[in-house]
């Protein structure tokens, strides 16, 4: 069986403290042999950092768009700090912009934003982004700067898609893929994301596929079902799952192992 690497999990949930161990083992069962350790402010960084170590994963700093409001004049030496504290650090981010919910005002999310585009260009760490309903908003930051990165859980249109493998990033895809009814429009961008341009997450505890049968009782997403979203894109892509499993497993070393 081949091995996955689950791009984008939030370890630090308070879904997973009962028993987080017992998710690590499942996730290693069934054939994810690492994954992504979220951080989503400055607290959740630390305690992703942490998790890494203790499990020996990988893991972001960041402040994502939801928390910007709360993020610190400091911001960019704290996380300059982190990100240099643990070799278990690949990337800078969960940062973006989400104007689908503006839990943070806009003008703020994107200030944010930009102070960790800006770190990752200076310290030469990939971007772990998120974005909803904010394509035309990001991309004028991304000009700011040149970095490597993802654009995590990617659900938006045709024109963003092009504009974000233009500018040079990798595609996340989450449990969205295997939505028959707001996953549509992705199931028909897939054709348009090269082998080589692809990682597959599973954003867990959010985004259950809804392939599995029969679902868990909890509705909470684990890693262990990384393989849902690999075998669903596999099928639009007509190829084995073990061929993405292959080439996203190598996108994701190419991107945050150095």
């Amino acid at each position: 069986m081949s091995t996955m690497i689950d791009a984008g999990v939030n370890l630090t949930s308070s879904q997973f403290s009962a028993d987080l161990p017992s998710v690590i083992a499942r996730a290693k069962s069934a054939g994810v042999s690492s994954m992504l350790a979220i951080g989503c402010d400055l607290q959740s960084s630390k305690e992703s950092i942490e998790l890494a170590e203790k499990h020996q994963l990988f893991c972001t700093v960041g402040v994502h768009p939801h928390d910007a409001r709360h993020a610190p004049d400091s911001l960019y030496d704290e996380l300059s700090a982190l990100l240099t504290s643990s070799n278990h650090v690949v990337a800078v981010g969960e940062c973006g912009l989400d104007f689908n919910r503006d839990f943070s005002p806009r003008p703020i999310q994107q200030s944010v934003c930009l102070t960790q585009l800006h770190l990752a260009q200076a310290a030469n760490f990939p971007v772990y982004l998120h974005e909803r309903e904010a394509h035309s908003a990001l991309m004028p930051l991304l000009n700011e700067v040149k970095v490597e990165g993802v654009l995590h859980c990617f659900t938006g249109d045709k024109t963003a898609l092009k504009n974000y493998l233009d500018y040079g990033l990798m595609i996340g895809i989450t449990g969205w893929i295997c939505d028959e009814r707001r996953g549509q429009d992705l199931q028909q961008l897939l054709q348009y994301i090269p082998l080589d341009r692809l990682l597959i997450e599973t954003d867990a505890p959010y985004l259950l596929p809804r392939t599995i049968t029969p679902k868990p009782k909890s509705r909470r997403n684990e890693p262990m079902f990384l393989s849902y979203v690999a075998d669903q894109i596999a099928h639009l892509k007509q190829c084995s799952a073990q061929t993405i499993m292959q080439a996203t497993t190598q996108n994701f070393k190419q991107l945050f192992v150095r």
